[in-house]
């Protein structure tokens, strides 16, 4: 079988030739407008917040290294501390993130059956 260069291959519109006009009028849709502003208004704080928090540990222990060098549990310091705190934080982002999808899988699939598309 060969794929249409046109469909979207393994998405519920999959087989159905989508021109320009098409993703087009898809894209200028209030819904999916909707969905992908949703989307980046956690996707996008979340990913600075995550960049920022990463990048504090090598700014803390360039200009502050007298205090990432405290001793907090015997010889464990700030900056073991704050080192293992970024697998915590990427773990709760990935979490919220998680629960948060639910709702754009949730509007996605509306969207999908709103433009024609059959839900799998």
């Amino acid at each position: 079988m060969q794929a249409n260069p046109d469909s979207v291959d393994g998405s519920p519109l999959a087989g159905q030739s989508l021109h320009a006009d098409h993703w087009l009028a898809i894209e200028a849709d209030a819904d999916f407008q909707r969905l992908v502003s949703s989307k980046r208004r956690f996707i996008i704080p979340a990913t600075v917040f995550f960049v920022v928090y990463y990048f504090a540990l090598p700014v803390l222990v360039g200009y502050f290294p007298r205090l990432m060098e405290t001793n907090v549990l015997g010889k464990i310091n700030l900056a073991y501390l704050f080192a293992l705190s970024q697998f915590f934080v990427a773990w709760i982002i990935a979490f919220l993130y998680v629960r948060k999808s639910s709702s754009f899988d949730r509007m996605a699939a509306e969207f999908v059956k709103k433009v024609g598309g059959t839900e799998e």
